[in-house]
């Protein structure tokens, strides 16, 4: 069998140019309602938690999606799956900006969700087939880079070209965006060489999500995806409102660029993808979970400039625990990686969907504070479930098949 694609090879960085411009793409086009939300409450006369249903929507349903595409993939291939997604939810982004309607609004994005699920579990099963042991990390690291810097031009593009013009305008700038991102991905993504293709059998796949809920692993690593993503979003969601409020009263275009935090994000998820590779991700990961609280804490500050540090903060330890689990999941699976994937990226977009659209009440009801608790609940459960893995002891190699929850 042809060896795996190796750190350093032309074939490795063709690989993570393409998967950049694929996380630049879809995460680009996936959160750039988000700092539209209060425009939404606006112009539709919604409520907080109504308009969060722009992108909580979009979420909910990919995240059910990605149960039956990640399966799909395992008979269809990855490329096509993901070229297929990058492409009709270039054109979905494009459309949404014409429609006039709030319902007709949610509808889009809600099939919007369904198109974006090619890519995130595909991605990961991709990456972990096709690339040397070793390197998967890193290029697990850059993927979720390219992710995070896309979710943050898309917010920032979105609010700045708002201010100028209007958000039909920035949202169709950004599916001609995705477009030219999709013919990117195409010509250089290297065709699967390690993939081998499935029956689809229903009993079969019942058989994998079993064995992959039952794991002594697995099942921690997808309630950390629902838990820290959860947080996440919610506290993207709603620092808009707070920010757009007295007294800070901040613009489209500045809290737009608060989203340059993302900018945080890039960076913890290559570094910590590389020190997950050498010291385990077992070390690493927990850490990664308290960062992301301290960050919430420093959020609760009157001060604008600890508010955009502790989010700065939070930005960091979030991108960089997902990075290291994400890995962790394409690893630890020793079969059927598209179904483990997708069963971790159900928890994670499950947690934006429902978590995101339960924030919006305790904004109504408490404002921030509300905001900070709720989702301050969850990243200290997550530091806790991080503990615990971190002490688990590594189990004999024959056992893991060098796929451990200790790795």
């Amino acid at each position: 069998m042809e060896l795996k694609t190796k750190r350093g090879t032309p074939a490795f960085y063709q690989t993570n140019l393409a998967m950049l411009a694929a996380g630049f793409s879809t995460f680009a086009l996936l959160y750039c309602v988000q700092p539209l939300l209060p425009v939404f409450s606006q112009e539709f006369g919604v409520s907080a938690a109504e308009s969060a249903l722009a992108l909580s929507l979009t979420t909910g349903f990919l995240a059910g999606a990605v149960l039956i595409v990640g399966s799909l993939s395992e008979t269809l291939g990855r490329k096509p799956i993901m070229l297929a997604s990058l492409v009709s939810a270039a054109i979905l982004t494009f459309v949404s900006a014409f429609t006039r309607n709030w319902n007709a609004l949610l509808a889009i994005r809600a099939l919007l969700g369904i198109c974006f699920s090619g890519l995130p579990a595909v991605a990961m099963a991709y990456l972990s087939e096709e690339i040397e042991r070793t390197s998967v990390g890193r290029a697990m690291g850059l993927y979720i880079a390219g992710s995070g810097f896309g979710g943050m031009a898309g917010r920032c593009i979105t609010g700045l070209i708002t201010d100028l013009a209007s958000w039909r305008v920035a949202t169709a700038t950004l599916g001609v965006m995705g477009m030219i991102a999709a013919i990117i991905f195409w010509w250089m993504l290297p065709p699967s060489k390690h993939f081998v293709p499935r029956r689809l059998a229903a009993r079969d796949l019942s058989r994998a999500f079993i064995e992959h809920l039952t794991d002594a692993g697995l099942p921690w690593l997808f309630l950390e995806a629902f838990l820290l993503m959860g947080a996440f979003v919610t506290t993207y969601n709603y620092i808009g409102y707070r920010l757009m409020a007295p007294p800070y009263s901040l613009s489209f275009t500045a809290v737009g660029s608060i989203f340059t935090a993302y900018l945080m994000g890039v960076a913890s998820s290559a570094w910590m993808g590389e020190l997950s590779s050498r010291f385990g991700r077992r070390k690493i990961f927990w850490i990664n979970c308290a960062i992301t609280l301290v960050g919430l804490a420093f959020t609760l500050a009157n001060s604008l400039v600890m508010i955009i540090a502790g989010v700065a903060i939070l930005t960091f330890g979030f991108f960089g625990a997902h990075s290291v689990a994400s890995s962790w999941v394409g690893l630890r699976a020793r079969h059927s990686k598209g179904q483990a994937s997708a069963l971790y990226l159900f928890s994670y977009y499950f947690g934006s969907s429902v978590v995101g659209y339960c924030g919006g009440f305790f904004w109504q009801a408490a404002g921030w504070p509300g905001v900070a608790a709720f989702t301050g609940s969850m990243l200290f459960i997550a530091l806790m479930i991080g503990l615990k893995l971190s002490k688990r002891p590594p189990l004999p190699e024959n056992q893991t098949q060098q796929c451990s929850i200790t790795h």
